[in-house]
């Protein structure tokens, strides 16, 4: 028999804590002193301790704990538990990915401050192009809120094409507009070069759209678009000096899409007019 305080070293826990577990019923002591309240435990304990300090890793209750651990849940029902538990701490592995990214993006921006070389920044006459594009609408223009929208539009989007026969015959373009309700909230366009006729393509909720030509200062951006602000600063400073202004959302010209985002290749085309 261990004394509590020896059982709590054992089991890498405090002796407050095994006092709360015996208060709400989840691990009584094996035996408690009558005389003096002194709590004792058994080696064959330590098993239902491991299994309740994993369980509250995993993101359960105590009570919840209790409940499987004294059979009150089938096993179907724990299986469910632990799969939706599973999604909870994969969607926040994700989320606190995304944060680093963008801090990571931060980081670099500010690094870069003061040593701009202007000869990244090009302005030429983009021509129409047709494109054949899915829109939704994102909360905000941040990379954040852009990536969850436009990923899965693309994947529709070619998948559409595909079914309806359709084949690109150019880059990716993501284009962007403030949405008409405000608020911060921007209209994505994800889009592909077609050569199919202007117009509805069947069905299919696709739009094949001409982009007007246009003047815009360009800017070749490598790697994760997670990663772009550092880019699209650079080429904000460079409108920004150079006498010219901004004249809409910068185009995204999807260069060289390999499976490993770090070699993405994306050409940033934004409007252009003299101040």
């Amino acid at each position: 028999m261990f004394t509590i305080g020896d059982f709590a070293r054992y089991g890498r826990v405090s002796a407050r804590m095994l006092r709360h577990y015996d208060a709400i019923g989840l691990l009584h002591p094996d035996s408690t002193d009558p005389a003096t309240g002194y709590r004792h435990y058994g080696a064959g304990q330590l098993a239902r301790l491991n299994r309740i300090i994993a369980l509250k890793g995993l993101g359960f209750t105590l009570q919840q704990v209790r409940a499987v651990l004294d059979e009150e849940v089938g096993s179907e029902e724990l299986r469910g538990m632990l799969r939706l538990r599973r999604s909870e701490l994969e969607a926040a592995m994700a989320a606190a990915a995304a944060r680093l990214a963008q801090v990571e993006a931060r980081l670099r921006t500010i690094e870069s401050e003061g040593h701009m070389s202007v000869d990244e920044v090009v302005v030429k006459d983009v021509p129409a192009v047709r494109v054949a594009e899915l829109t939704g609408v994102a909360a905000g223009y941040e990379p954040a809120e852009i990536t969850p929208v436009i990923r899965p539009l693309y994947e529709r989007l070619f998948a559409l094409l595909g079914e309806a026969g359709v084949s690109p015959t150019g880059p990716g373009i993501a284009r962007y507009e403030d949405a008409p309700e405000g608020g911060g909230a921007v209209v994505v366009h994800a889009g592909v070069t077609v050569s199919a006729p202007v117009g509805p393509l069947g069905d299919t909720g696709v739009t094949v759209i001409e982009l007007p030509p246009f003047e815009a200062a360009t800017i070749v951006h490598r790697g994760a678009m997670d990663g772009i602000l550092p880019t699209s600063q650079t080429l904000a400073r460079w409108i920004d000096t150079s006498g010219y202004r901004s004249a809409g959302y910068a185009r995204e010209i999807n260069l060289e899409c390999p499976a490993d985002e770090e070699k993405w290749v994306t050409e940033l085309q934004e409007p252009i007019t003299r101040n």
